[in-house]
């Protein structure tokens, strides 16, 4: 199976990002906060799209943020299949402490790869 992250499968429009936002959490660790919209807007054969909300107050540097979103695109990238078709807004909504990327790297995945399971119920 073929697993590409097209430009399909992202959240472009910030109405999507908004909708999202105002819908209902499906899960919360330590880092981040998974959204996605009230109602079932199902989105019909193309799969569920993957949105990304990385700030500059908790994530300071630029390669900080670039390895989060990185690391959260091939997780979804490798589990989309599993998930429902539906919108997914991953939000980072608490501060990166003073780590090697290579730590934070493995962080973000396992963590990552939990909240997609729970999503995926």
């Amino acid at each position: 199976m073929r697993a590409t992250f097209p430009a399909a499968a992202r959240l472009h429009r910030p109405s999507e990002y908004a909708s999202a936002l105002k819908g209902r959490r499906l899960a919360r660790g330590a880092l981040f906060v998974v959204m996605t919209p009230r109602g079932n807007d199902a989105l019909e054969g193309q799969g569920s799209r993957l949105g990304l909300i990385i700030a500059k107050r908790f994530a300071a540097r630029a390669v900080t943020r670039n390895a989060i979103k990185r690391v959260l695109r091939e997780a979804f990238r490798q589990k989309k299949h599993l998930l429902p078709e539906r919108d997914l807004v991953f939000r980072l909504h608490s501060r990166i402490g003073p780590v090697t990327l290579t730590q934070l790297k493995k962080q973000v995945r396992l963590e990552a790869d939990a909240l997609l399971d729970k999503a995926a119920q």
